[in-house]
C-alpha cells in the first residue's frame, strides 16, 4: 500500500512538472575533444589541448557549425524560454577582416542550402527556406545588400542575415552611466548574453572580467520562437563562415538553460587563452640575412645623416655683419619654432598682407608671429633697420612689435598677441555678434589718435601704408590697435617723403589715387583713414562688386545719401542704439579724408580734434570738388586704378602689379 502511494505521488509531480525530466542545462569551461554532447559539421573543430572550439580556419569560402547533440523540448505546458551566455574571440587572419559568427537556434541541423561569408552559414540570398533559424550575428563586415549599418555591430536575425534590429558593438557601464563601444575583431575575450521571455528577446556584450550589464544592447518585444521554427523542438548552437577574408573565430566557454534562474556560471578562471596563429616564415639564408643586415645599416646611416641635415636646416638661419647692433631686438628661428609649436596649423591665426601669423607662447608671454616672403636681398637691410625702429614706438593704441627673425626668403615679425582677434570679424562676419556704436566709436578714436602719433610725435615720421578693418587688433578690453607694420615706412622729419620707397603698396580699396605717381606720405594715410571711418560706420567694404552700381563704392553712396539728405541711412543696420550727431559727424570727417585732392584732407591732428567735436569741422558740402569722387577728374591728369577685379574675400595689394593676398 505505502509502495502504491509513493508511486502515485511521483506519477502526480510527473504531470505536474512535466519539464523536471525534459530541463536541458549545460556548462562548458573550456572544449574536450571526446565530448560526444557537440556535434560539429564543416571547418568547425576541437583544437587540440587547447580546449577551444572553433568554427573556421584560415582557409576561403568555409562553414564551421557547432551543435548541442540533443535537441531543446519544450511540451505544450511549458513557456518557451531560454538563457546562454558564452565566451568568444574573433582574430583577423591577415591586415583584412573576414565575418563574423553568430548564436542560432534552429527547427533543424540541416543546413544545405546555407551559404558562407555575410550569411554566415545559415542563410542565403533568398533568406532561410528550408530551415527556420533565429540568429544573433556578431558581424565584422559592412555589406550593404543586407542592410548592415556597419563593420562592427550586433544584429537580431530572423531567417535572413537582415537583421530585425541591429546596433553597433557596445556595454552598457553601470559605473559611467552610457554605453562603452567595443571592438569585436580585436582578439579579446568577448562575453554575450542572450535571454528570451515571453516574446522578448535582449542581448547583452561586456568585456572578459565585467560583470552582465543592467541594460542589454538590443531588446526585441516581438520575437515569437515557437512560430519561427514551426514548433517547440528545437537546436542550438554556433555557426561561423569565411569569404574571400577570413577571419579565426572561437568559442572558449558556453552555457545554456531553459531558465534564467538555472543558468550555470561560467567559470572565467578556468577558460582557455585565446589561440594566436603564426605564420610559418621559411628560414632564410645567412648570405640573405648578412645582405638585409647591410642593407639596414646602409638604410640607418642615410636616415640618421638625412635627420641630421633636417635638423640643423629647421632652424637655420640667415646673419649678416650689419645685424649685429639690432642683436637685442632678433629672436633666434629656434625659438619661435617651439612658440609656435612648429607653426602648427593648431596655432594658426589668419593671413596677413605678403604673410601668415601663427599664436605662440615666448618667455611666458602671448606672441602673434608673421611669417613674411621676400625674395631678394634688395632693400632688405632697410626694412629690418625700419621694423627695429618701429620696435621703439610706444603708444597704447599700436599693437607692439617685439622683434624679428630672418631666414632665406623668409622674415618673422614678432608682435603682441591680442586676443580678441582683428575688427573687421567683428563688422563683416555676421556669424559673431556686432560691436555697438559706442565700442565703434571709442575704436576709430584710438585709431585716430595711433596715427597722430605716428605722423607728428614719433622720432621719425611713420607711413603706415596700409590702414584698413583687417589690421585693426582688438585687445581683451576691446581697445583699437593699429597692428601689421610690414609695410610700413619711416623717413626724417623736415623732408617731404620716405626715400628709396617701394612703388605703390596697399589695399585696393584704401589707396589715395596720387600714390601710384607721387608716391606714399602721410596724406595717403589720411586717404585710408577716411575710408576706414565709413567701412566702421556702415559695416560694408570699401568696394563690393556684387551690388548695384548705385551702391558698389562705398565713398561714392555715403555721398550720394548726404546728396538726398539721408545721410544717418548710411550707417550699419545691425546698429540699433546710436548718437546721429556723432555718426553724422563720424561719416563727414571720412569724406573730408578720402577727398580727391590731397591738399584737401586734414591733418590727422586735426581729425582726433573732429572726432572728439573739440574743432569745427570745415564747411563743406557733398557737391564740393573732391567729395565722394571715385575715379578722378581727367584734368588733374591722375591715373585710375581699374577696380573691376576686387574680391571682397580677399586684399590685392600693389607693388608694381596687382598681386593676391588674403586679408586678415
Amino acid at each position: 500500500m505505502i509502495r502504491g502511494l509513493l508511486l502515485g505521488i511521483i506519477l502526480m509531480l510527473y504531470c505536474v512538472c512535466p519539464s523536471i525530466q525534459q530541463d536541458t542545462t549545460f556548462v562548458y569551461n573550456g572544449f574536450d575533444q571526446g565530448d560526444h554532447r557537440l556535434h560539429l559539421d564543416g571547418s568547425a573543430i576541437i583544437l587540440p589541448k587547447k580546449h577551444v572550439l572553433q568554427l573556421t580556419n584560415a582557409t576561403a569560402t568555409q562553414i564551421g557549425h557547432a551543435f548541442f547533440q540533443e535537441p531543446v523540448d519544450f511540451n505544450s505546458s511549458e513557456p518557451v524560454s531560454f538563457s546562454t551566455h558564452f565566451v568568444c574571440a574573433l582574430l583577423p587572419v591577415g591586415e583584412t577582416s573576414g565575418h563574423g559568427m553568430a548564436f542560432f537556434l534552429s527547427h533543424s541541423t540541416d543546413f544545405k542550402g546555407a551559404e558562407p561569408s555575410r550569411f554566415f552559414g545559415l542563410f542565403n540570398a533568398n533568406g532561410s527556406d528550408s530551415t527556420r533559424v533565429l540568429a544573433v550575428e556578431l558581424d565584422i563586415a559592412k555589406a550593404p545588400d543586407v542592410g548592415d549599418i556597419s563593420d562592427n555591430h550586433v544584429g537580431i536575425d530572423v531567417n535572413s542575415a537582415t537583421s530585425v534590429i541591429s546596433a553597433n558593438a557596445s556595454y552598457y557601464s553601470d559605473k559611467k552611466g552610457r554605453n562603452i563601444d567595443m571592438k569585436l575583431l580585436s582578439g579579446d575575450p568577448i562575453q554575450v548574453w542572450v535571454d528570451y521571455e515571453g516574446t522578448t528577446l535582449n542581448v547583452s556584450l561586456a568585456p572578459l572580467r565585467n560583470k552582465k550589464p543592467s541594460q542589454p544592447l538590443l531588446s526585441s518585444t516581438s520575437i515569437n520562437l515557437t512560430e519561427i521554427v514551426q514548433g517547440r523542438r528545437m537546436f542550438v548552437g554556433f555557426s561561423g563562415a569565411t569569404g574571400s577574408t577570413m577571419t579565426y573565430q572561437y568559442i572558449l566557454g558556453w552555457s545554456f538553460s531553459k531558465t534564467m534562474a538555472s543558468l550555470q556560471k561560467i567559470d572565467i578562471s578556468k577558460l582557455p587563452k585565446v589561440p594566436h596563429p603564426h605564420n610559418k616564415i621559411k628560414s632564410t639564408s645567412l648570405v640573405l640575412d648578412a645582405l638585409l643586415g647591410l642593407i639596414a645599416l646602409l638604410v640607418l646611416g642615410l636616415l640618421t645623416g638625412a635627420a641630421y641635415m633636417y635638423r640643423k636646416n629647421l632652424y637655420a638661419e640667415v646673419r649678416e655683419e650689419w645685424e649685429k647692433e639690432y642683436g637685442p631686438f632678433r629672436y633666434s628661428y629656434k625659438s619661435l619654432y617651439k612658440a609656435t609649436k612648429g607653426f602648427s596649423r593648431n596655432e594658426f591665426l589668419g593671413r596677413g598682407g605678403f604673410g601668415e601669423v601663427y599664436k605662440g607662447t615666448l618667455e611666458l608671454r602671448q606672441v602673434a608671429v608673421k611669417k613674411v616672403s621676400h625674395d631678394g636681398e634688395e632693400g632688405m637691410k632697410q626694412f629690418v633697420a625700419e621694423i627695429v625702429c618701429m620696435r621703439r614706438l610706444k603708444h597704447r593704441s599700436l599693437v607692439p612689435l617685439l622683434g624679428y627673425c630672418r631666414r632665406k626668403h623668409e622674415l618673422l615679425l614678432v608682435s603682441e598677441y591680442m586676443p580678441n582677434g582683428s575688427l573687421d570679424h567683428y563688422l563683416f562676419n555676421h556669424d559673431r555678434s556686432t560691436l555697438p556704436w559706442w565700442r565703434r566709436f571709442a575704436i576709430l578714436n584710438d585709431i585716430a589718435s595711433a596715427l597722430s602719433y605716428l605722423h607728428t610725435e614719433a622720432e621719425q615720421v611713420v607711413i603706415h601704408r596700409d590702414i584698413k578693418a583687417a589690421n585693426v587688433m582688438l585687445d581683451a578690453e576691446f581697445n583699437g590697435r593699429l597692428g601689421d607694420f610690414g609695410m610700413s615706412r619711416l623717413y626724417d622729419r623736415g623732408t617731404d617723403h620716405p626715400t628709396a620707397t617701394t612703388a605703390a603698396v596697399g589695399t585696393v580699396g584704401y589707396m589715395a589715387p596720387e600714390i601710384t605717381t607721387m608716391g606714399p606720405s602721410t596724406g595717403t594715410d589720411v586717404y585710408a583713414f577716411g575710408v576706414f571711418l565709413l567701412e566702421v560706420t556702415c559695416g560694408r567694404r570699401p568696394v563690393e562688386p556684387g551690388l548695384s552700381a548705385a551702391k558698389r563704392f562705398l565713398i561714392k553712396w555715403v555721398c550720394d545719401c548726404w546728396k538726398r539728405s539721408s545721410l544717418i541711412d548710411a550707417i550699419d543696420p545691425r546698429l540699433a542704439e546710436f548718437s546721429s550727431k556723432e555718426v553724422e559727424r563720424v561719416l563727414k570727417v571720412g569724406l573730408l579724408c578720402a577727398n580727391l585732392a590731397p591738399s584737401a584732407r586734414p591733418s590727422m591732428e586735426q581729425v582726433v580734434q573732429y572726432l572728439n567735436g573739440n574743432l569745427a569741422l570745415p564747411e563743406f558740402w557733398p557737391y564740393s570738388p573732391g567729395i565722394g569722387v571715385i575715379i578722378p577728374p581727367p584734368q588733374l591728369m591722375l591715373p585710375s586704378l581699374s577696380l573691376s577685379s576686387y574680391s571682397s574675400n580677399n586684399s590685392m595689394f600693389m607693388t608694381h602689379s596687382i598681386v593676391y593676398g588674403s586679408g586678415r
